[in-house]
This record gives structure tokens, C-alpha cells and sequence, in this order.
């Protein structure tokens, strides 16, 4: 990893770096937390500030949600791994972004698998493919992965076939490893995936995750592991089965968890991070995992706008901000930080990623790790930003 344990800096540093930086909205800092008993002044003492996540690994290079993709990013120096996790029919906990598989595996290929395609409604939404809760382990273990989104990752598909879907446990177990080769801690990012749906079909995510972080000893207030997920729900629930850090995701403003579409809780996202929602996610979890555009919202033009207080208001519940999603391509960049017309090439990730890091986030998602490293050095410990 490019941080070596020496090299690390404990999240408490914040508040300093921000004021000699200009970093807006910290204050005190996410050291304050204590909801659900963490504590981020324990759990990530061992991690710097601010953190890149490698989203779905090294996204950006290699197929998503592939021991390849993990590898490459923990080989980056990203200093937290990301997993999403979904169900097999037979109970095992595997890592793809979503159940249905089509986009993201060769199952299409499979003439075996043919008469599996179908069309579900998950979270509300009609969805067309195969869905890894129609398929044993042994049976998914078949297939390959492969580049999700080839027509802006067109090198990704280099790869493509190389790796299998991974188990949960076969990435803990490669965590430990690697933990061990480098003397320090593997920090991963676990997201339960429609945990509602799974656990209508008898599937129910919390219960097997809480027991393979018990087994791996990832279950406690110090465990080098946050939980996430987009339904709060399942954030409680993991509450009650283990202490390690818990982070509620938010989508758009508009939009409502489908855990509260089933409960019929009238709350949308908009009200979740108001103060008073703010306040009662501080009861159960440690931070928050914002669309960016929570942050900074972007304009007619797709240009970025002026900040919203969410970073501050977050901080004041002593909650961290894990936001997501950074990425190099044009296709995800506002505006004013795109290069060129083609959505494929690379626009000025660089002056994004720095952008992103000045309103005072505590971490970033992203696909290209090397790059959020890059950007973040100039906001870490005894580091001023290069154009300050």
C-alpha cells in the first residue's frame, strides 16, 4: 500500500489541516462522533485523512467487484477496499453491484442458463437478466466477469473472463492476507444490496454478514470495516448484531430508501439531511455516504453550484462523509472539469477530485484511486493545497 502504517494519520487531525488549508464546514471534526458506539475517534485512528475508498476496487481499470479489481486498488494505496454484497440461492454472500448479473458476467454465454433470464421487480423497478439469487454458488462460480460499462472502459475489457465472482469470505480471507504481507490493517467498505427484497425471498443479508465478521473478528468497535447501505433499516439492524462502523448511503434529494416506500415513511432524502435527520441517523450509525450532488449540487449547465451545509451540518452530529461517486471520464464530470467532447476520454479529474476534497469530506468513493490519492495528499497532515 502506498501509506504504510507510519504514514498514516488518525482522522482527529482534521480540524487542523482544515484551517490552515481553508477547508469549509469542519469545525470539530467527525471526532466527536459517538452514535451507536463507535466512534471514529477509535475505529479509524489508523486511517488518513481524508480517505479514498476504491469503489468496487480500481473500477476504473479493471472489471468491478473482482479480486483483480481489489487487488489493483489496494496495490493503488487506496486506503478502504469496497464490496457490495448480494445472496445465492443457497445463502452465500457474493460481491456484485447488483443481483442481476447480465451486464456484469458472462452468464449471457451460457446456453445451460438460458431459460434463467427473467424479468423481476426489485426495489419497485422492473429489471430484465439473470440474478445471482436464481443461482447456486457452484453454479455462479461458472461464470467470469466482465467490464460493466465497455463503451467508456473499452481497456477494461482486457480482462474480461480473467476473474470469477468472489465470496465475501474469499475477500476476507484475502484482506487477512494481504493484512498480513503488509503489516497493517485492510480496511474494507461493505454495502448490503437491497436488503428489503433479499429479505422478502428468505434471504435476508444482516444475519450472514454479522456471522463472517464475527468469524474474521471484523465485528468490532475498532474493526477495520465500515457497513453500508441505502436502506436505514438495515443499518439499525446490523446495529444490533455488531458494533463496527455503520454508514447511512443517501441518493438524490427526491428520493425516498425503499425501506421507508414499504413502511410508508413519508421521509425523503431531502429530510434526511436536514439537522433533525441528520440527528437520528447519529443514533445508530457513524457517518453518512452522500451523492455528491448533496454537496455540491450541479446546475442547469451541469456546473457545479454553490455548497450546501450539509458537510458542516453532518460534522456538527458528529458524523463523517463518505460521498460518492469520483470517477476520471468526461461522462462523469461536471461541466467546467470536462476536457474535450468525447465522454470517454479523461477530463480534469485532478481539479475535480481537489475540489471535492476542499469542502472538508472526510473520504471519497472513487473508481481511479491513484488519482484520489493524488488529489488528497494536498489535504492531509503537515500538506497545504498546491494552489493555496
Amino acid at each position: 500500500m502506498a501509506q504504510g502504517g507510519a504514514a498514516r494519520r488518525t482522522v482527529l487531525g482534521a480540524a487542523a489541516v482544515a484551517a490552515g488549508a481553508g477547508i469549509i464546514g469542519l469545525g470539530a471534526g467527525p471526532a466527536a462522533a459517538s452514535g451507536g458506539g463507535a466512534g471514529p475517534g477509535r475505529g479509524f485512528r489508523d486511517l488518513p485523512y481524508p480517505t479514498v475508498i476504491g469503489h468496487r476496487g480500481a473500477s476504473g481499470y479493471r472489471p468491478e467487484h473482482t479480486l483483480g479489481s481489489y487487488q489493483l486498488a489496494l496495490d493503488l494505496g487506496a486506503d478502504v477496499i469496497e464490496q457490495d454484497l448480494v445472496p445465492t440461492r443457497d445463502g452465500h454472500l457474493v460481491c456484485r453491484h447488483e443481483n442481476e448479473i447480465g451486464g456484469t458476467t458472462d452468464v449471457a454465454d451460457h446456453p445451460e442458463f438460458a431459460a434463467r433470464r427473467t424479468t423481476k421487480s426489485v426495489d419497485g423497478v422492473p429489471v430484465t437478466g439473470w440474478f445471482t439469487e436464481d443461482f447456486t454458488l457452484a453454479e455462479l462460480k461458472t461464470l467470469r466477469a466482465k467490464e460493466r460499462i465497455p463503451a467508456v472502459r473499452q481497456r477494461n475489457t482486457l480482462y474480461d473472463g480473467h476473474w470469477a465472482v468472489p465470496t465475501f469470505e474469499e475477500v476476507l480471507r484475502w484482506a487477512d492476507r494481504e493484512g498480513r504481507r503488509r503489516g497493517e490493517r485492510v480496511w474494507l467498505h461493505v454495502e448490503t444490496k437491497h436488503p428489503s427484497y433479499f429479505r422478502g425471498l428468505g434471504l435476508g443479508l444482516e444475519e450472514p454478514l454479522a456471522r463472517l465478521l464475527r468469524r474474521y473478528r471484523r465485528d468490532g468497535r475498532d474493526a477495520a470495516v465500515f457497513l453500508q447501505s441505502f436502506e436505514p433499516s438495515s443499518i439499525q439492524r446490523l446495529s444490533r448484531l455488531v458494533s463496527a462502523p455503520r454508514v447511512v448511503l443517501l441518493s438524490a434529494a427526491g428520493t425516498r430508501p425503499w425501506d421507508f416506500e414499504q413502511a410508508g415513511d413519508p421521509r425523503t432524502v431531502a429530510d434526511l439531511v436536514k439537522p433533525e435527520g441528520l440527528r437520528w441517523i447519529a443514533g445508530f450509525a457513524q457517518g453518512i455516504g452522500p451523492t455528491m450532488d448533496l454537496i455540491l449540487p450541479r446546475d442547469a449547465a451541469g456546473r457545479l453550484g454553490a455548497p450546501t451545509t450539509l458537510v458542516k451540518d453532518a460534522h456538527a452530529h458528529g458524523l463523517l462523509l463518505h460521498p460518492y461517486t469520483a470517477r476520471n471520464e468526461n461522462s462523469f464530470l461536471s461541466a467546467e472539469y470536462r476536457k474535450g467532447t468525447d465522454p470517454a476520454a479523461y477530463g480534469d479529474a485532478l481539479g475535480a477530485f481537489r475540489t471535492y476534497f476542499a469542502q472538508g469530506i472526510d473520504g471519497i468513493f472513487t473508481d481511479n484511486p491513484d488519482t484520489g490519492l493524488l488529489a488528497a495528499e494536498a489535504f492531509r497532515p503537515g500538506r497545504r493545497p498546491v494552489n493555496d
